[in-house]
């Protein structure tokens, strides 16, 4: 059913705003889908009210992995999957994101905050690893 990824979507929606991304986040949420289009504006506007801003993780009502430096982030397929399908706590965003927004947050977070992974990962990439017509 896909309640489900709307629901967790809004979840991390609710999540942003608690701890400090603002109302900004809860506004650019129209509709099931994110406005944002580079990387940087969706980090902000999604990721950064758990993952905090430089990308250190977060202990507190959750647990939100730090993402700076982070040697997981060396294949560029773990964090597609993990955008798109969520997991434990993360939640999916895969119906929210186009394949371009997926691969500009992906790409974004490989290449600042420490991490220095650069073969980007393409639109193409991402529908591929959605799986689906």
């Amino acid at each position: 059913m896909k309640l489900f990824p709307r629901l967790s979507a809004a979840l991390a929606i609710a999540c942003a705003v608690g701890v400090g991304a603002g109302a900004a986040a809860a506004q650019d949420f129209a509709f099931g889908n994110f406005k944002e289009q580079t990387g940087e504006s969706l980090w902000q506007g999604i990721c950064q009210g758990c993952h905090m801003p430089n990308a250190q993780g977060a202990v507190g009502a959750g647990a939100y992995p730090k993402l700076a430096g982070d040697p997981l982030l060396a294949s560029n397929i773990y964090p597609v999957m993990m955008v798109l399908n969520g997991h434990k706590a993360m939640p999916a965003f895969g119906a929210n994101l186009s394949d371009a927004q997926v691969a500009e947050v992906v790409n974004y977070l490989r290449t600042h905050f420490g991490n220095k992974y650069n073969d980007p990962v393409t639109p193409a990439q991402v529908k591929a690893l959605r799986g689906g017509p």
